[in-house]
């Protein structure tokens, strides 16, 4: 099979290669699919799409005149994709649901004990040879509530870390898992309630319709006084302008995140050569209760591993005619 790979990192390459082992003629492409590169992709039958492509109905239609049959994401979440408009074309999708929860999951809990511990600004004062620690206090885990908004496979494995932590544990779900209820004493509230109790509040659910801009002036608004929230998930799930507003008043204490929500041509580059246009995301930037990664999360060896190994299981399977069990529409993903 035929496969255009699109916005193909430097670190995820050689994995991709060596799985794959010549079976299928895989050509990797650094630019991200939009409605102007996707008819790069004529003459091959399946393309591969990271977090930050776009496969909007345009797009997809744009992909089926050019002959692409399956579309395969090196990622969990899939809002980048109208699945829907896919299924109605005859394109297959298939995704990576299980990559690397536990790369996801330890990366919050960085974030939290980074932003928690001042461990940036103990950093760059070391560096400078100020030893001073006080603007360095933070506060113990034991003890504290926290609570785990989506408790599917990472925000599952969350709940066990924080657990050993010594923390009391909230969560909130469409569906509720009993094994953590039992085992790991996880009380499940309304999201409200949750935001109100805990002392953290980490965001482990999918962006869809329901959770887009969840976290609003509203939301954020019924929040503990002081509190941390933690986002590893999607950027678009907190609205960034309400976000900055209670930062500023010191309603919300910090904010350490992997996400935004309007990364998209900004992250996965270096930009440190012209600098970035986004108000919003500067502003972000220079606040000191604001901890913010890459939307590198995902990114162990581990990880880019499994992502390969699943990248091309999706497309064995479909050069075989075999069911896949990642291909979206014939599964009922969890997030």
């Amino acid at each position: 099979m035929k496969v255009l790979v699109y916005s193909a990192k430097d670190f995820e390459i050689e994995n991709i290669k060596a799985v794959n082992a010549d079976r299928h003629k895989i050509r990797f492409e650094a630019r991200a699919l939009d409605s102007t590169t996707a008819v790069m992709a004529a003459g091959y039958d399946a393309i591969s799409i990271f977090s930050s492509d776009e496969a909007s109905l345009v797009v997809l239609e744009i992909l089926k005149e050019m002959g692409v049959k399956y579309v395969t994401l090196r990622s969990t979440g899939y809002n980048n994709i109208s699945v829907k408009s896919a299924k109605r074309l005859g394109i297959k999708v298939a995704y990576a649901p299980e990559y690397s929860p536990h790369a996801i999951a330890e990366h919050a809990i960085c974030l939290l004990l980074a932003l928690n511990r001042n461990l940036i600004r103990a950093n760059d004062q070391v560096h400078n040879y100020n030893f001073m620690v006080k603007d360095l206090i933070g506060f113990d885990l034991e003890g504290k509530t926290v609570g785990v908004f989506g408790t599917g496979r990472i925000g599952s494995i969350m709940v066990k870390i924080l657990h050993a932590f010594g923390c009391k544990v909230l969560g909130t779900d469409l569906k509720k898992n009993h094994f953590l209820e039992n085992q790991y004493d996880l009380e499940y509230v309304e999201l409200e309630e949750l935001c109100k109790q805990c002392d953290i509040v980490s965001i482990n659910v999918p962006l869809t319709y329901d959770t887009h801009h969840i976290f609003d002036s509203k939301l954020l608004g019924s929040m503990k006084k002081g509190a941390l929230l933690i986002n590893t998930a999607r950027g678009a799930i907190v609205k960034t302008k309400d976000l900055l507003e209670v930062l500023k008043d010191g309603r919300l204490a910090g904010y350490a995140t992997d996400v935004y929500e309007n990364e998209k041509g900004i992250f996965f580059k270096d930009n440190s050569a012209r600098g970035i246009k986004d108000e919003q995301l500067k502003e972000l930037i220079a606040m000191t209760n604001v901890l913010l990664t890459p939307h590198q999360a995902f990114a162990t060896r581990e990880a880019l591993q499994r992502i390969a190994e699943t990248t091309l299981y999706n497309i064995d399977c479909w050069e075989e005619d075999r069911t896949c069990k990642n291909e979206l529409g014939f599964v009922n993903p969890v997030s």
